[in-house]
């Protein structure tokens, strides 16, 4: 049988509102039928995001040090409440017509909790799920975090998996809404943070395993506007 294709593209750094203007019109592209299925990575400056759970109520510290610090706080249509993203994080998102792979949220949710348990496995961690609390988590700390939106039935937003970053900026707020909550990373588990092109390339490969599909290395195209 042959696989359904799923591109891969990795955009680089980029400002997450940058990001959610290039994020609107792929949807609107894939909605229409204009692109297939799509798995874009990416990083971002740091930056505060709320949902619509909220989430500017679990915000800890003032605006003067957001600012000294230089993060950037930006609502979003995503579930979920606020989380901090930043350099040394592998955004992971995918751009799917659920009509395709089951049309069931709760079962994508799942799929892409064990799309991360699958690719940080390569680094000798063990991840799991906690009872009602969306991520995957290591103990009681979370290694990555998952908001996503779905428009139409296709998916938009995603997870955040944490390979290096400040984890000191994670202090800032209730992650998630959760107070007390512990946040970690590969590299304070295994004292390696993988590179950029290693995460991605076990992240495309576990998701290709998890969905069924065959992942398909793009080096242009599905690019956002600089």
């Amino acid at each position: 049988m042959t696989l359904a294709t799923c591109a891969v593209r990795d955009v680089g750094r980029l400002s997450y509102r940058d990001y959610l203007e290039f994020q609107d019109g792929l949807v609107r592209r894939r909605i229409a039928g204009e692109i297939g299925d799509a798995l874009v990575l990416a990083e971002h400056d740091p930056v505060l995001t709320y949902g619509r759970d909220g989430g500017l109520d679990q915000v800890l510290a003032p605006p003067a040090t957001l600012e000294a610090e230089g993060i950037d706080l930006v609502p979003t249509d995503r579930g979920g409440n606020i989380t901090y993203h930043g350099p040394g994080q592998l955004m992971v998102y995918p751009l799917l017509d659920l009509r395709e792979h089951g049309q069931d949220i709760h079962l994508y949710l799942r799929q892409l909790e064990e799309t991360i348990i699958r690719a940080v496995r390569r680094w000798g961690i063990d991840g799991g799920l906690r009872q009602g609390l969306p991520g995957v988590w290591v103990g009681s700390a979370k290694l990555a975090a998952i908001g996503i939106a779905v428009t139409r039935w296709v998916t938009s937003h995603g997870s955040a998996l944490n390979l290096d970053p400040n984890l000191a900026h994670f202090s800032l707020i209730n992650p998630c809404g959760l107070p007390g909550t512990g946040v970690t990373s590969v590299k304070a588990l295994t004292g390696r943070a993988p590179e950029r092109g290693e995460a991605v390339a076990a992240v495309a490969e576990a998701f290709g395993e998890v969905f069924g599909v065959e992942m398909v290395r793009m080096e242009a195209g599905l690019e956002p506007s600089r």
